[in-house]
């Protein structure tokens, strides 16, 4: 069983955490430069500030982490034991203003991609293919990582 770690180094490590350019969107933009797609970063003037965007082809993409977006279902998302209720109402929040930014982006004719930190964890080679073939298409909304209910 793990150590409990103190509430001051705790502090500090959910500090230290970053907002932009972590690792999954690093490896999703990555991947579309590669494959000669040119983008925006954290577009300000779009609801919800996309962590990427695609203006010739009307696309926003989301990279969410597991935790601080609430992935239900996903293996890497856990109510942390410690503050939970003010766990439960931050996500919660988070999750919500989600799917405000999404609902006006498609309201404003946008197309919305979210891709989720575990899909580039367990295959990441799928997943950004599925987002390359989202972007080429026609469709409105694609999740990539869909989390599978706990067996």
């Amino acid at each position: 069983m793990p150590e409990k770690i103190s509430q001051e180094t705790r502090s500090r490590m959910m500090a230290g955490i970053k907002g932009k350019d972590t690792k999954p969107e690093l490896m999703v933009r990555s991947h579309l430069h590669r494959r000669g797609f040119r983008f925006r970063l954290h577009h300000s003037v779009l609801q919800g500030r996309p962590d990427v965007v695609l203006p010739r082809w009307g696309v926003a993409i989301f990279v969410h982490g597991c935790f601080w977006h609430g992935h239900s279902g996903c293996r890497y998302f856990r109510i942390p034991k410690t503050r939970t209720l003010f766990w439960e109402d931050k996500i919660k929040a988070n999750v919500c203003r989600d799917r405000s930014a999404q609902e006006a982006l498609a309201a404003a004719g946008w197309r919305v991609a979210v891709i989720w930190e575990c899909s580039l964890r367990d295959d990441a080679e799928k997943a950004l293919e599925q987002l390359t073939g989202f972007i080429r298409s026609e469709s409105s909304l694609i999740e990539i990582g869909l989390a599978r209910p706990p067996t």
